[in-house]
Parts: structure tokens; C-alpha cells; sequence
């Protein structure tokens, strides 16, 4: 299972783009409202996430995702359940994958030290311990970081590609279009 967090204040296409191409993909993904089922994005985007975080099954997850945006990245990083998650997660060896402001809740963790790690430019002193690079997306170990919400599609087919493999994540982005696939 893929569990992609929402909280008010979520980027909305940071998050809904994974979500639709891990669908594509074929994983099995749920999204997962903070503080209630109906999660307000921060361009005033309501969505209905499929489940509360205190229904998630976190031994069951194959990836977390976090996605940024303010006040949501804030807003998941106050919530214990979500960074209780997010370090269960790390500690089962799943995938731990966040973007934009979200790595910063990663590196506040102490999970990014010794690690490659990308983000938004003014969030960068927040990847504590971590080696920063300004790719639009890095990969090192389990963890998978995007820099915004411009990486949105490349860090989902990352995602897509592993869980499913790099020839999956190559059909999918040829299905959507995708320039370069």
C-alpha cells in the first residue's frame, strides 16, 4: 500500500500527481486526510482523501509520500501520527518519498543525514545532516525527495518507477505524453 498524506494547506499538485501515476501505474494508493477526510490544498482545491491517518495500516506500506505546500507541510509535521508514520515506515525499510517543503519534516526527523536530498531553494537548511543537491529529484537508499512542484511528474514516475520498475514507468509516461518517454 502507498500512503500519500494530506494536510490542509497541501500543494495540490505535488500530491495528486503522484497519486494519479502510481494509479496508472497500477500500485494500489490511498490518500490519507489530516485531521478529517475533507483536506483543503493551498490554492483552495477540496479533496476527499480515502481514509483518516488513524485508519492507516503503516506495517502494510510500501511508501509513504509527503507532499509540500504551506501551511500543509507545517501542518503534517505537527501531527504526531503522521511523523510516527513517516519513521515506522524508515525503520520497515518502505519507501519514504516527500517534495518542495516536505523533506524538511525528514530532515527535522534526523532521516536525511548522510544523505542526498533535494527540495524547495528556501528549505534547504531545513535537510539536516544531508548532502544538498539541486536535482529535480534524488533517490538515496529508501528515500526519494523532489525539489517542487515543477518535478511534480518526474518525481512521480520515479516513484512509479521504484515500485513498479523502470519499463512500467516508461510505458506510463508514454501513456500520459510525456516528453522524452
Amino acid at each position: 500500500m502507498i500512503y500519500v498524506f494530506l494536510a490542509n494547506g497541501f500543494e495540490e499538485v505535488e500530491a495528486l500527481t503522484p497519486v494519479d501515476v502510481l494509479r496508472r501505474a497500477g500500485c494500489e494508493v490511498k490518500t490519507v486526510g489530516v485531521g478529517g477526510k475533507e483536506i483543503t490544498g493551498s490554492h483552495k482545491i477540496c479533496v476527499k482523501a480515502d481514509m483518516e491517518v488513524t485508519d492507516i495500516e503503516i506495517d502494510k506500506a510500501e511508501m509513504v509520500v509527503l507532499p509540500g505546500g504551506i501551511p500543509g507541510t507545517p501542518n503534517l509535521e505537527q501531527s504526531d501520527a503522521v511523523r510516527a508514520a513517516v519513521e515506522q515506515a524508515a525503520k520497515n525499510g518502505a519507501w519514504v518519498a516527500a517534495i518542495c517543503a516536505a523533506p524538511s519534516i525528514l530532515g527535522h526527523l534526523g532521516l536525511l543525514k548522510g544523505r542526498r536530498a533535494t527540495s524547495y531553494p528556501s528549505f534547504e537548511k531545513e535537510l539536516i545532516g544531508a548532502e544538498v543537491t539541486h536535482a529535480p529529484v534524488e533517490v538515496d537508499g529508501t528515500f526519494i525527495t523532489g525539489r517542487g512542484a515543477g518535478a511534480a511528474l518526474p518525481f512521480a514516475l520515479k516513484l512509479a518507477e521504484v515500485l513498479k520498475g523502470a519499463e512500467k514507468a516508461r510505458q506510463t509516461g508514454v501513456a500520459m505524453c510525456v516528453p522524452g518517454m
